[in-house]
């Protein structure tokens, strides 16, 4: 919105048969874009499903909506004619023989690893295995990393799944009179205890979430102050053993006795195709979070996905 003037889709007068790989938020608006303008555009990933990193995102609690993101965007593909390959693990021979003029790497991102001791420990779990593969996850939890999906873990974790759905649980939750009776349309919250004690973790001195979005911050920090999440800045984390994390909080030692710890310690972007096709001879644009993966951000993979469809 507001850029009609400077981000256009003009119809190419040169049409290319284009490969992009990763079918997450920058892939997606890729070539949805490019085959407007009349390329043709194949569209690879290794996953059974379109969306990438947005199917991780739709089961938080409160980001439904990205449902109906991926429903468009599926709707969007097929009115374009773009070719969709999934369940396909693209390399470079299969481009070759597949005669593209040039390679749209969309690969996303990889978790960046804990390095401390025990980082290997069988309580460590990434948030791909919880959020991808749903391995089951204990009572007591430590969430190293408190950035956006670091929060969207620990809500995950300690929200139920209906409430964001259910309108009723939801005013009651938050203490929202919908009769007016009561004074300022407030009234005592309905809490739903939770069953995990949860500990969100980060290095910075910070504030927890102080580089959340200003306008849904707040309401992340206050809903897992509901469920009673311990945020925790300021911590150094030393290792971990079958008693459970043990850190270094305000320069004094402590043991998190907990079942799992959940890294959401950043992200790196994942690149492993780019040197291979150069090699091979393919002229590669990197887009999303295989281009910057700083924090996951939609937004801004989408739009550099439309920003080089419109001059490719």
């Amino acid at each position: 919105m507001c850029y009609e003037t400077e981000l256009t889709f003009s119809p190419t007068a040169n049409k290319k048969k284009l490969a992009v790989i990763g079918a997450g938020p920058a892939g997606l608006s890729f070539a949805m874009y490019a085959a407007d303008r009349g390329h043709d555009v194949h569209l690879f990933d290794q996953a059974n499903e379109i969306g990438g990193q947005f199917n991780y995102a739709k089961q938080i609690p409160g980001k439904e909506e990205f449902y109906e993101t991926l429903r468009y965007f599926k709707h969007q593909l097929t009115r374009a004619n773009v070719t969709i390959h999934l369940n396909t693990l693209a390399n470079t021979e299969t481009l070759k023989d597949g005669n593209f003029n040039e390679v749209i790497l969309a690969t996303g991102i990889k978790p960046r690893s804990l390095t401390i001791e025990g980082h290997d420990h069988p309580k460590v779990l990434g948030y791909l295995d919880v959020l991808r593969d749903h391995m089951e996850v204990g009572k007591r939890v430590a969430v190293i990393g408190a950035g956006g999906i670091g929060f969207d873990v620990a809500e995950y974790l300690v929200e139920d799944a209906d409430l964001s759905e259910n309108k009723d649980k939801w005013l009651n939750h938050w203490g929202i009179d919908k009769s007016y009776t009561a004074g300022g349309a407030l009234k005592e919250k309905e809490l739903t205890p939770t069953t995990r004690e949860v500990f969100l973790l980060q290095r910075k001195t910070t504030k927890v979430g102080k580089g959340l979005g200003k306008t849904t911050g707040w309401i992340l920090r206050q809903s897992l102050k509901l469920h009673n999440v311990q945020m925790i800045n300021g911590v150094s984390y030393e290792k971990i053993d079958d008693k459970g994390l043990h850190v270094v909080i305000n320069d004094k030692p402590k043991l998190l006795e907990v079942d799992n710890v959940i890294v959401c310690a950043g992200q790196e972007p994942f690149t492993p195709l780019k040197a291979p096709l150069e090699e091979a001879g393919f002229t590669v644009h990197i887009i999303g979070g295989a281009d910057v993966a700083a924090e996951l951000d939609a937004k801004r993979a989408i739009r550099q996905g439309a920003e080089l469809a419109a001059k490719i």
